[in-house]
């Protein structure tokens, strides 16, 4: 609880971006389900909060939006989960002899006690998500250099913070004085914050499965039957954690810059093909988990369906959905700039072909009161206690 102390404060606090004008807490707000409430997000240079948030002005103004869309924090310290982000990019892995598999590769520093500890390192090495442009600021310029080198001078930020550097000594038994203090104890301390706050296991759904018989509704019983029957969901969505963690195609509308190969020459999102290099793993993107779910809308990797019971259609029969997608669907704040290159995959007939080509789901028919019965399932994953955090917005959190 002592390290989570700190990590909440520093979770909340820009101090760990380049220009010192976001904070985690940004994309990840409780407001929003500890999303955005947006498809794609508005990063660094952007200003406000949640489906509110502009895009900036001037040489301050955003360059790009934040290519997927912002996922939920919810039970991300369970021990169970091994893989994260909508490509699995980051993974418990031993093939670089550090613990995980990461976009750091041998460069990762030691010490980190957790795949939620690694995790958190990387939004602040990220040019349009919190370290800066180019040229703006010592954070992104060394991160230019080597991904690794912009760590180091977030930390010394953090050290020689008097709010911070006396609490991460007390917080941390091998920290004996600030100047000890490292990028690893920031990253511990998030971690610490992130598993405690948003650990949720008292949904009426948690309550059913622990024996009580009245926690579910009719609807969310029938809801359930589907869940684990005849609507497949539980094909992916399995397990405590609601997620198998693998990868699959589900046919999402594309828009936004996505994440490409490193020599693609056009827009789109390869998905876990990005971090695998193969082609076979091309637009396929991570299971989410699903406690919570109905509070952290927009859903699918880019945010494309607005509600649960469109997401759950796509589901069901991905090539009518795919047709019938407009892009007024989108949460996309707008962005004079950017909006020209915002759906120009749709231009791009090859690609748009491949993409609709590439489908792990068979179609499903359900009747009009299954669908609405299964998003009373759905929503029967939220807890109890969300509203009830242990730490919650701190004072003086100006967005």
């Amino acid at each position: 609880m002592e390290q989570a102390a700190v990590g909440h404060q520093l979770f909340y606090d820009p101090i760990l971006s380049g220009n010192q004008n976001i904070s985690c807490a940004h994309c990840h707000h409780p407001d929003f389900g500890t999303s955005d409430g947006l498809s794609l997000g508005i990063g660094e240079g952007g200003r406000g909060l949640g489906p509110d948030r502009t895009p900036g002005t001037g040489a301050d103004r955003i360059r790009k939006r934040i290519p997927r869309n912002s996922p939920g924090l919810w039970n991300l310290g369970a021990k169970e989960i091994h893989t994260v982000f909508h490509d699995g990019r980051l993974s418990i892995s031993d093939v670089y002899g550090n613990g995980f598999n990461s976009p750091a590769q041998e460069w990762l520093p030691e010490g980190l006690n957790s795949l939620l500890a690694a995790q958190a390192l990387f939004p602040l090495t990220s040019q349009f998500e919190m370290a800066g442009n180019v040229a703006e600021n010592e954070v992104t310029g060394a991160v230019h250099d080597r991904m690794d080198k912009g760590w180091p001078i977030l930390a010394k930020r953090v050290r020689t913070d008097p709010r911070y550097g006396p609490a991460v000594v007390a917080a941390f038994d091998e920290v004996e004085t600030t100047e000890d203090i490292t990028i690893t104890q920031v990253a511990n301390a998030l971690a610490a914050f992130m598993a405690i706050e948003w650990r949720s296991t008292d949904s009426p759904f948690d309550h059913y499965l622990a024996g009580d018989t009245n926690a579910l509704s009719p609807a969310q019983l029938d809801g359930m039957k589907l869940f684990y029957g005849k609507a497949r969901c539980s094909s992916c969505h399995a397990g405590p954690l609601m997620s198998d963690q693998k990868f699959h195609a589900l046919g999402l509308p594309p828009f936004g810059p996505g994440r490409t190969r490193q020599w693609d020459p056009f827009v789109r999102d390869v998905g876990r093909m990005g971090e695998s290099n193969r082609l076979e793993d091309a637009y396929r993107f991570r299971t989410p988990m699903l406690r919570n779910v109905a509070l952290t809308a927009p859903y699918g990797h880019n945010g494309a369906f607005p509600d649960l019971e469109s997401v759950i259609r796509h589901h069901l029969n991905p090539q009518a959905s795919l047709d019938n997608w407009s892009p007024e669907m989108a949460a996309l704040p707008e962005v004079p700039w950017l909006q020209k290159t915002d759906f120009i995959v749709w231009e791009d007939d090859y690609e748009m072909e491949r993409q609709r080509n590439k489908s792990d789901i068979v179609p499903i028919q359900l009747t009009e009161l299954e669908i609405q019965n299964l998003i009373a399932f759905l929503h029967s994953l939220t807890g109890i206690s969300v509203d009830s955090l242990k730490f919650g917005v701190p004072n003086g959190f100006l967005p």
